[in-house]
């Protein structure tokens, strides 16, 4: 029997200065046309705007074509995207298509991050950029002359963010850290945790019992933390165990959350650990757990992705 090879699942080979070659070629859409080109039916349009020039980050901003009918703004939605940490990008057709559908469907201003990967850049740098990002938005919002799309269409004071996996970990705790600083006239409406990537070096039984998962086997998800993880810690940290340390005073005013997670997901047992950490924090929690399904499994089912999808627009 071959040993399990992490590297090989992932499609990734670690090189001698510490960097990855990713393997995994997936294609990346562009933005789309410019609003003097919208053709006929499209009813969404986005932009790449450049946030960080020497971190190479930037972000694809989504709206609808059409401004509501009640000429309501509309709410805005930082979206962190998937991959582990270490791959991934706003411009791959999930990522761009669920900030597409997102944009239509809610309706809201879309704002995907492409935040730096690991372990060229480990953690917090993921947090730095979505905290960047968020500092960003309250700019615009400061700025007579700041960008114009938000200026016509965004409500600043709905602003949410959303994770998925990697992302609801950088989505929880970017907010932790803007908490701290003042926002106005930017309010943080709301947390969207979409199966949040969280761990701990004690195993728990849906771990265990799904060790050999086909998807998101426990040596796989032991790889990404080593990866994602500053040197010379481990799973106990708090960039990975929220439950390891929690300033209860500071979570009670994050606002609203809701959390969604699947049983066939081998971090279930923490993410329902975590939920309840957060309402016994004071934190008022929406959680929506089903027994069927797998970690991403959005990323392949699309009726799971479009009852996300319908959890997110009613709680926005």
């Amino acid at each position: 029997m071959s040993k399990f090879d992490p590297y090989e699942h992932l499609n990734v080979t670690l090189n001698d200065d510490g960097s990855l070659t990713r393997y995994l070629n997936i294609p990346k859409l562009p933005a789309t046309t410019k609003e003097d080109q919208i053709s006929p039916g499209q009813t969404v349009v986005s932009k790449d705007v450049t946030l960080n020039a020497d971190n190479k980050t930037w972000m694809r901003i989504f709206r609808p074509t059409e401004p509501p009918s009640n000429h309501k703004k509309l709410p805005i939605i930082l979206f962190l995207h998937a991959g582990g940490w270490i791959d991934l990008s706003v411009a791959n057709p999930f990522c761009h298509e669920t900030c597409n559908k997102m944009a239509q469907g809610i309706p809201a201003i879309v704002i995907g991050l492409e935040f730096r990967l690991a372990p060229e850049h480990r953690l917090p740098a993921q947090y730095n950029d979505a905290v960047e990002t968020i500092n960003w938005v309250k700019k615009q919002a400061l700025d007579p002359r700041g960008d114009q799309w938000l200026r016509d269409f965004a409500d600043y004071s709905r602003f949410y963010l959303y994770g998925a996996s990697c992302g609801a970990n950088i989505a929880y705790n970017a907010v932790l850290r803007i908490l701290e600083t003042k926002m106005e006239p930017l309010k943080i409406a709301g947390l969207i945790m979409n199966q949040p990537f969280i761990g701990g070096k004690k195993r728990t039984k849906s771990e265990l019992k799904l060790a050999t998962d086909q998807y998101f086997p426990l040596p796989v998800i032991d790889l990404l933390w080593e990866l994602a993880l500053p040197a010379g810690t481990n799973r106990d940290h708090r960039f990975c165990n929220p439950l390891q340390e929690c300033d209860k005073g500071k979570l009670k005013s994050i606002g609203r959350c809701l959390v969604i997670g699947f049983g066939g997901d081998p971090l279930i047992d923490r993410q329902q650990e975590f939920v309840k950490m957060l309402v016994m924090s004071g934190v008022r929690v929406e959680a929506k757990f089903d027994d069927v399904g797998f970690h991403n499994i959005d990323m392949i089912d699309q009726r799971r992705a479009a009852a996300i999808l319908d959890f997110i627009k009613e709680f926005v």
